[in-house]
């Protein structure tokens, strides 16, 4: 390649973000999986072509034995739930095969859920409504995430959206990091492990790919993706879907909006650019969590389907979840020299949106209530008079988020001789993130509110300045250098060394109640803070490959989670209010760390492969929600210490040319060490208690058929039960789900009618129903009949934990073709 090419290829990496909206891509057709099966992969795995990036960092000896690649290509590892891994950790991929038979509108977070040690619901299969998933013990919020190399996690509080992130038609394959992310992953609050997706390649041939989807509840699904082939080195794809689906349960409905692309140039055997993007639009109606007695009353509800009072704040239309956002990414691959590799990640990100409520206003025209909070001189129920004997009235609330997230991952790739490979990189971000929850009027009689994205005619105070729980902005800057050397001393031994140090800084304001002066409500806060985080994260591992089937790793690692913004903010806030009684020390917010060792041993051949993980993880200083009885504030409090352990395992066995199975079980052990202290709720005594959310047993079956134009696949994953409270005084039992998918592929009708399929998929088979989430994390004891104090005599405060549910038996059905 000239260096001119060079430096033209590098300079669009990092200049021309901004354009990428231009350049579309293309992909295979979903239901064809030769491409994935049959192409060799890259030896130094490029983030945008896919997610397993362990061997990025091979030696050139490594790269140079073959024999497990080509032998991995004719293993039958479970119909794609398992893959061929070398790197000394935990790591589970999933690829195409699987993904292209899995329910057209899945997310990542239900792809994964077969993977051994991952814990993962959703409140509804078509994948409309996010989800909820652990590893380990660890939560979604301690679990970094990257799509095509560049980071998802909310840069805030760490939570991730499966439903904004791309369809299931382009997903590639997701690999799972069980213990701990690569040094190298642009993630700043995992505490435990890693998921990284990336799209699939733009295919070679042009044409359109089609996919119509019917199912329960209304379910339609359009998804189309034109391909344009090879354009001379340039080959790219184009995807669009509309979904639309009814509350299973509840009024209320779902609709999402998706646009997906990707580019790929080939300037050379040696060097490419790819650029991808998604784009997601929703607005969907939210799903009530319910406690254990509501549901035994009645296990379909949720919120009220009509308006019951003209104060309802449970009135179905006020609870809802309008969001915007993207995502541009680019990847280039550079090859400086033959022994050194560029690979260059610039990105932004964009959301604004949030989540609606319900809110009681009070009208009043007296100047004694002038600028309280939830006071208005607004006529808002419409009766055509302020105040007076009816002087309430119902609102909409909106708590928005925006956010505005650049930032780039830069790594060089040198090899040193035959037997040494050091891989070393820098990774920058700056997002700004602005959050605040305003009020809108709704209609007295309809209940429909006036903005259901809070952006206009909002409820004011007398002085004329908007009405706001809170205000907050902050801006995290973040850097992180890294460095991993690889040595192979001879065929048998690999040996990685490495260490990242990341630097998070939060700064910004946050406003309590802003302008009110109501008891109570007046506002408080902090105008400008800055709270600075760094830490070392080092990573050690070693495998030995005693032959071609068998390899013993032993691997362990320490991480760094900075605390989430409104932490930092919210107790910034508290701690510094006029009459705080309680000391600034406990407001300090403490970074969560983890330190992990996996012990494997992995074993494949022509029929049967397996992989089995002992695992223990130290958790200090888990972050927890707790109560500040000064400012009736929630605040943000440490649980010094969680142990986890535990074993992973999974299998592929190969009955015959037609039949698979695969199987997973996961061991989990996760202990409180220590009591939480929830500052103004109590001590509670939590010692040697479980963490919720955590089943100690989950198991995975799959038996799979694939004969010619028919495929099925029948599969049963068991949870054990859960704990809803911290005290554990609450149990939610386990459960058992099955699921059918089968498909029949039809010959080409004609050159440019081809692959027509059909495709079934079936979800909970018995109908079960079951208690799948507890969602109120201070949650810390479900009761409290007899009054039960702490040690200092302060009564224990008890709150119910509510959960999502399990939805019931639910069918899809999917026809799709290609043209021209």
């Amino acid at each position: 390649m000239k260096r001119t090419y060079l430096s033209v290829s590098i300079a669009l990496v990092f200049g021309m973000v901004s354009s990428l909206a231009l350049a579309q891509s293309s992909t295979p057709d979903q239901t064809n999986t030769d491409q994935a099966a049959t192409t060799k992969p890259a030896q130094r795995a490029s983030a945008s072509s896919t997610s397993n990036t362990t061997t990025s960092n091979d030696t050139k000896r490594v790269q140079q034995l073959g024999a497990i690649q080509v032998q991995a290509q004719s293993l039958s590892l479970g119909g794609g739930l398992m893959s061929v891994q070398t790197a000394p950790k935990a790591v589970s991929t999933i690829t195409r095969d699987a993904i292209v038979k899995a329910a057209p509108g899945a997310t990542f977070v239900q792809m994964v859920d077969s993977i051994p040690g991952v814990n993962a619901s959703t409140d509804d299969f078509t994948g409309l409504a996010n989800g909820n998933y652990s590893i380990r013990g660890f939560t979604s919020d301690e679990i970094g995430t990257t799509v095509n190399g560049a980071p998802i996690n909310d840069s805030g509080n760490y939570k991730v959206y499966a439903t904004e992130y791309g369809d299931a038609e382009n997903y590639g394959d997701i690999t799972v990091l069980q213990g701990y992310p690569d040094v190298d992953t642009p993630i700043g609050g995992a505490a435990g492990g890693s998921i990284a997706w990336a799209t699939i390649d733009p295919s070679h041939t042009a044409g359109v790919d089609v996919r119509q989807t019917f199912g329960s509840n209304d379910y339609r699904r359009t998804f189309l993706r034109l391909n344009t082939g090879d354009t001379g080195p340039v080959r790219s794809w184009l995807s669009y879907s509309d979904n639309t689906a009814d509350l299973w349960r509840g009024p209320g409905q779902q609709k999402v909006t998706k646009v997906d692309g990707k580019t790929l140039w080939t300037i050379d055997d040696n060097n490419s650019v790819s650029a991808s993007f998604q784009y997601n639009r929703q607005f969907n109606y939210s799903y009530q969590s319910l406690t254990k007695a509501q549901v035994q009353k009645n296990y379909d509800q949720s919120y009220d389907a009509t308006l019951l009072t003209p104060t309802d704040t449970n009135f179905y239309l006020l609870h809802t979840n309008p969001f915007r956002s993207w995502l541009v990414s680019m990847d280039g691959e550079f090859k400086l020299s033959d022994n050194l590799h560029l690979s260059v990640v610039p990105y932004i990100q964009y959301g604004n949106g949030g989540g609606g409520g319900g809110s009681v206003f009070t009208e009043s025209t007296s100047t004694s209530n002038y600028n309280w909070y939830q006071y208005t001189n607004q006529d808002l129920n419409g009766n055509g008079v302020v105040g007076g004997k009816t002087n309430k009235a119902l609102a909409y609330s909106i708590s928005n988020t925006y956010t505005m997230r650049p930032g780039v991952v830069a790594k060089l790739n040198q090899d040193f001789g035959e037997n040494n490979s050091l891989e070393y990189g820098l990774w920058y971000e700056r997002p700004r993130q602005e959050q605040s929850q305003s009020f809108t009027p709704v209609n007295p009689t309809t209940g429909v509110p006036s903005d259901n994205w809070g952006n206009t005619d909002l409820i004011r105070y007398q002085s004329g300045a908007a009405q706001k729980a809170y205000n907050e902005y902050t801006a995290t800057e973040t850097r992180k250098a890294f460095a991993t050397d690889t040595w192979t001393p001879n065929d048998q031994w690999t040996i990685t060394a490495g260490a990242s140090y990341l630097w998070v800084q939060r700064s910004g304001f946050d406003y309590q109640y802003p302008g009110s002066v109501r008891p109570g409500y007046k506002q408080y806060g902090v105008a400008d803070f800055s709270q600075t985080f760094h830490d070392w994260s080092p990573t050690a591992g070693v495998k030995y490959q005693l032959n071609e089937q068998n390899q013993f790793y032993f691997g362990m690692g320490k991480t760094f989670r900075a605390p989430i913004n409104g932490a930092v903010l919210q107790n910034a806030a508290a701690a510094y209010f006029p009459t705080q009684t309680v000391p600034l020390s406990s407001f300090i917010n403490k970074p969560e760390t983890a330190t992990t060792a996996d012990l494997g041993w992995r074993f494949y051949n022509d029929t049967f492969s397996a992989n089995v993980d002992a695992y223990a993880s130290n958790l200090n200083n888990k972050q927890i929600s707790g109560f500040d009885e000064t400012t009736f504030a929630t605040v943000y409090l440490s649980l010094p210490k969680v142990h986890m352990r535990g074993l992973n395992t999974e299998a592929s066995y190969k009955i015959t040319s037609n039949w698979t199975v695969y199987g997973s079980y996961a061991y989990t052990k996760s202990t409180l060490e220590a009591n939480l202290n929830s500052l103004g709720d109590g001590i509670y005594s939590t010692t040697g208690k479980t963490l919720l959310n955590t089943p100690k047993n989950i198991g995975y079956v799959r038996v799979g058929y694939d004969q010619g134009p028919f495929w099925a696949s029948l599969d049963a994953k068991y949870r054990s039960a859960i704990w809803g409270d911290w005290s554990n005084t609450q149990r939610a039992g386990g459960y058992t789900t099955l699921n059918l998918s089968a498909g029949w592929k039809f010959e080409d009708f004609s050159a440019w009618f081809r692959k027509p399929y059909i495709k079934l998929n079936m979800f909970n088979l018995a109908d079960r129903q079951a208690l799948t989430n507890a969602n109120n994390i201070s949650a810390f004891l479900a009761a409290n009949p007899t009054k039960i104090k702490d040690q200092n005599g302060v009564t224990l405060f008890a709150s119910q934990p509510y959960y999502s549910l399990l939805q019931g038996r639910t069918f899809m059905l999917t026809f799709g073709a290609s043209f021209f």
